[in-house]
């Protein structure tokens, strides 16, 4: 299932601020004691100053420490080795934050020098197999040594360690990975009594206490705490996105660890931090538990996530989509696409049609659909709500395994020097795409875009293809024309577009007043 955003979209999370929390370790490192203002003298004398803290209270102030003392036990530490070999220079680096095997402080004339000579003395030169050394969190889930951690932390990793609290240290083997919610299963074989936790089964709420246990930059067991400050948050990652920000300080290292409600249980998985500089800002994201409970059970079964399929093209219903379709309330999963042979094309699924419940849940966005389709099995039927040109109908959908890798259309030829007439509203031009070499037969194609104009300001641009406005299928300009005149006619502020690009199908809705 592809989610696709009406234009203008918003930019994905930078690469720069968006920052997987597993830290490649450091050969060397040092807590600088000294420096211009030291911890001597004059430290000295204005601590000396300070007054006492008041303790009258302090018997009864609230703390986490109990909490702390309870859960900590179940947390570990993750080490990682991998061998780059011949893909330094590929995602791997991307998995280790972006690090090397320097053992100088990022930026020094120290690591400059060993990026210039490899290490080694021979400008230009790097041993073709690096050891890189991954740090991340995880906790057990079960007596007998099974753990969860982040996929990023130990993929493609050639050995996995784990270190308890009291310093033990495990050898660990990977049970399976899941790259679309960047969850991992671990098993440390030979005792049956680790220290546990248990995942929260209700709802955590915006503004709860959590605390956050886990191994940031390879310091060992740590603590935070804060609130949950936002629910359902998307971060450009997969379809999948729906985490949990909380704001208790959490940085690299800490991937792969847990966070806790106030009753010790395990509310989500620590997985990415947003930060212009990589440390911690207050903005942090967990995958909740419910989603970690379902995959983590997969894993452990089959060793592998299988997801099942709808076959359909979504994107989000706005507010000027829903006030074109007659819609009451801007939510549900608007079809874009029902691609060929897929379940959602043979039980009828339509582009334009409007996804609002499946199996009687609700569907409030596009995200909310993946989940809900993803988590059922596949050769299941699902019964599948619609609001097609302001009927409800429900269809029912046999569901299929998703494919490993999904094609993409073909790309279309940019249109070349065709004859083309003016459309005003919209600030285009257009010609029927039978006139245009490798357009196909169906629609109108763009030829030209104002940059001032509409069609600009909604990210329309040479090259697509406008298949249907209004819900009806336009040929040429005059079918165009005809469509908006119509959609004014009737009292409409905005009409709704498909639009077929190089990368997928989508509506838009187009202002026209």
């Amino acid at each position: 299932m592809t989610d696709t955003n009406e234009q203008p979209r918003r930019k994905p999370w930078s690469a720069r601020r968006l920052t997987l929390l597993c830290s490649a370790a450091v050969l060397g490192s040092a807590l600088v004691a000294g420096g211009p203002f030291g911890y001597g003298r004059l430290a000295g004398s204005a601590l000396a100053a300070t007054p006492a803290p008041i303790t009258a209270n302090a018997q009864g102030a609230p703390g986490f420490a109990d909490l702390v003392a309870k859960v900590k036990p179940a947390v570990i530490s993750v080490r990682v080795r991998v061998d780059q070999g011949d893909e330094q220079d590929g995602p791997q680096a991307e998995d280790q934050e972006g690090q090397d095997n320097s053992p100088f402080m990022q930026g020094s004339p120290f690591e400059k020098f060993f990026r210039q000579y490899g290490g080694n003395g021979q400008h230009g030169q790097m041993h073709r197999h690096q050891m890189i050394t991954g740090l991340g969190s995880g906790f057990f889930i079960s007596p007998d040594g099974y753990a969860v951690t982040n996929n990023h932390v130990v993929d493609h990793a050639k050995s996995v360690e784990v270190t308890t609290e009291d310093g033990t240290i495990y050898t660990a083997k990977v049970i399976g990975t899941d790259q679309k919610t960047d969850l991992a299963l671990i098993k440390v074989e030979g005792k049956k009594d680790f220290a546990y936790v248990d995942f929260e089964t209700a709802t955590p709420r915006v503004g709860d206490w959590v605390v956050a246990v886990g191994n940031p930059y390879g310091l060992g067991g740590t603590v935070t705490a804060g609130i949950i400050s936002a629910e359902g948050r998307a971060i450009s990652s997969s379809p999948y996105d729906d985490y949990i920000q909380i704001d208790a300080p959490i940085n690299k290292g800490n991937s792969g660890g847990p966070t806790f409600d106030t009753s010790g249980k395990v509310i989500g998985v620590n997985t990415a931090i947003y930060s212009p500089s990589g440390g911690s800002v207050g903005i942090g994201f967990d995958i909740p538990a419910s989603t970690v409970k379902m995959i983590v059970a997969q894993l452990r079964d089959k060793g592998v996530v299988t997801r099942s399929w709808l076959g359909v093209q979504v994107q989000p219903v706005t507010a000027g989509i829903a006030e074109s379709l007659g819609m009451k309330k801007a939510q549900g999963a608007l079809v874009d696409d029902a691609q060929p042979d897929t379940p959602a094309a043979k039980a009828g699924i339509q582009a334009g049609d409007v996804i609002t419940a499946v199996n009687g849940t609700e569907i409030k966005n596009s995200r909310a659909l993946a989940r809900e389709i993803s988590a059922m099995a596949p050769d299941s039927s699902a019964k599948v709500d619609i609001l097609r040109k302001g009927e409800a109908k429900t269809i029912t959908v046999t569901l299929a395994k998703m494919p490993d890798q999904l094609g993409k259309q073909a790309k279309a030829d940019q249109p070349g020097d065709n004859a083309t007439r003016g459309v005003p509203h919209l600030g285009l031009s257009v010609a029927p795409a039978n006139e245009v070499a490798g357009a196909g037969n169906k629609g109108i194609v763009v030829t030209a875009v104002d940059p001032d104009g509409p069609a600009a300001e909604h990210g329309i641009q040479s090259g697509d293809v406008i298949l249907d406005v209004g819900g009806k299928g336009v040929t040429n300009v005059n079918d165009l024309r005809q469509a908006l005149s119509e959609a004014k006619t009737n009292g409409k502020h905005d009409v709704l577009i498909r639009l077929k690009t190089s990368d997928n199908t989508r509506f838009i809705a187009m202002p026209i007043g």
